[in-house]
């Protein structure tokens, strides 16, 4: 979504560019007149470009990453209720002491399941202010720079060392993820605990703790240059570059092979949405919560978290492993968590879709509010 919304703005800025070059707008009736405002309508567009591009990203952090991951992690609690026996008979005797003690009935206990804070985005936003303040929407976000910076200049690196074609990047891609695998799972940290006064880089997990996520991080990695590679090799093995390039060649087909030449597209655009459903999902919940179980125990979450993951794991102190195996880190993300995480995507995408609908619309208003009746082609 994120790269429609760049070709369309994109599209409005080289508009706008090309007019400045030409000197010359169209307007009603096909005369051209001279374009008498270049520069405000560049200006326009850029700043209208980076708004788009700090709104999408702000978009992706908050509910993509921060939200989500809180969401992958936070355990539901119950709430125990007591409730005393009441004889069904209103004019019972009154019975002796020993009679009383005979026949004493025990209190019973209900427990009652609160709903996740997690539930909704408003309600997690909610907790996250007045859990930590205004700016705890972004959370993380220097550890999350730096990660992000460090993740390009190393893959530059590696890339250059394993080569350019399609296997070696993604072996880069790999090798990148799993060298960085502390800095991510320390924002993971950062992300899920209570607010601390020690500095993020002073809670850089150990090398000892690095090393128990290097599997999951490897076939986080794994997966998801499946879902990037999986779709581009069915794309050109049913040569549909061709037509991505010239629309011109599919008009020349006749309709059995458009219709052939669409259901290969469809084809290529399933493959890579069941690969990240059925792939990248699950190897991105269960990294996530193999991390968060080695969050030390000096700090706490900022939601309910249950550290044995339903007593599958045991403290490294009580001579337990200290970490949530891949397989107990997935089971236990029970299935109304798993829709949960599900419809919070979808109400990310939405959330883009909507803002790059106001952001390309944002951009054709300006040119024609600045140039009177001026029209993109």
């Amino acid at each position: 979504m994120s790269g429609i919304a760049h070709h369309l703005v994109k599209r409005s800025i080289d508009a706008g560019r090309e007019s400045y070059r030409s000197g010359s707008f169209a307007r009603d009736g096909g005369d051209n007149k001279p374009f008498g405002h270049p520069h405000a309508v560049a200006t326009a567009l850029v700043l209208t470009s980076i708004a788009w591009f700090i709104a999408m990203s702000a978009v992706q952090y908050i509910y993509g990453g921060v939200v989500a991951t809180l969401t992958m992690i936070e355990t539901p609690t119950a709430t125990a209720v007591k409730v005393d026996p009441v004889s069904d008979e209103a004019d019972a005797p009154l019975l002796s002491g020993d009679d009383k003690k005979s026949t004493a009935i025990e209190p019973e206990l209900f427990y009652i399941k609160t709903k996740p804070i997690t539930s909704k985005i408003r309600t997690t936003i909610k907790h996250l202010v007045a859990e930590a303040g205004p700016w705890s929407r972004f959370r993380g976000l220097q550890v999350a720079m730096v990660y992000h910076f460090a993740h390009q200049m190393l893959l530059q690196v590696l890339t250059g060392l394993f080569g350019h074609s399609m296997i070696p990047q993604s072996l880069a891609a790999i090798a990148t993820a799993v060298i960085l695998c502390r800095l991510q799972m320390l924002w993971t940290h950062v992300v899920i605990s209570s607010p601390s006064e020690q500095k993020w880089y002073r809670r850089f997990p150990t090398i000892q703790q690095g090393k128990k996520i290097i599997l999951p991080t490897a076939v986080w990695a794994i997966a998801e240059q499946a879902a990037i590679y999986i779709p581009v090799t069915l794309f050109f093995a049913f040569h549909l570059e061709g037509y991505a390039s010239n629309a011109g060649n599919f008009n020349d087909l006749s309709p059995t092979q458009q219709k052939s030449i669409m259901l290969a597209s469809l084809a290529v655009l399933m493959s890579g949405l069941v690969t990240a459903a059925l792939v990248v999902f699950p190897a991105n919940v269960t990294l996530k919560r193999v991390q968060a179980s080695l969050l030390s125990e000096e700090n706490d979450t900022i939601v309910p978290f249950d550290r044995t993951f339903g007593g599958k794991v045991q403290s490294e102190l009580v001579g337990g492993t200290g970490v949530v195996s891949m397989l107990d880190a997935w089971k236990t993300f029970d299935w109304a968590a798993r829709f949960r995480l599900v419809g919070l995507y979808a109400k990310v995408f939405a959330i883009q879709v909507a803002t790059c609908i106001l952001f390309v619309s944002l951009a054709v208003f300006e040119v024609r509010m600045i140039n009177g009746n001026y029209i993109l082609y």
